[in-house]
């Protein structure tokens, strides 16, 4: 599995897919890297920290490109624009199909009982609702997800 792709990439796949969201992208890519890390023991987006904010999950770096969205939809893109691994793929699909079918509201309530983001709130000692820029460990995405993991 290749860990050089950037948060970028990983959205245009997900846009690939469909349009959507940014709160929804936002929370699609963190659940690849969660994944990645539980799975794989490893990050699959090397240029972001996932930081938990009030609304669940954000990559800074992927909210500024998109924010002028705010709650409307990102356009389907036309095509997968980076070249991309097969266990990669294998993994993003596996987002896509336990994840894509939901809106951008159930994946934030989604990811508001999950331990990763409770505890970098915690740790920062957020409020409920307040703002939050503590990262979301990689170790708690591993430990956690793996802890939930089905199998196949």
């Amino acid at each position: 599995m290749d860990t050089n792709y950037s948060v970028y990439d990983i959205a245009n796949w997900f846009l690939f897919k469909d349009s959507m969201t940014p709160k929804k992208l936002q929370k699609l890519c963190f659940y690849a890297q969660a994944w990645s890390n539980a799975l794989f023991d490893k990050k699959m987006i090397s240029d972001t920290q996932f930081e938990a904010w009030a609304h669940g999950p954000v990559s800074p770096e992927l909210y500024r490109k998109y924010k002028g969205y705010r709650w409307n939809s990102i356009e389907k893109e036309e095509k997968i624009s980076f070249e991309i691994d097969e266990m990669t793929n294998d993994l993003l699909e596996s987002v896509w199909i336990t994840y894509g079918d939901k809106s951008a509201n159930e994946l934030e309530a989604l990811t508001h009982v999950e331990a990763p983001w409770i505890s970098a709130r915690s740790r920062a000692g957020a409020s409920e609702g307040g703002s939050c820029s503590e990262a979301i460990a990689d170790e708690d995405m591993k430990n956690y997800y793996r802890s939930i993991y089905a199998g196949d």
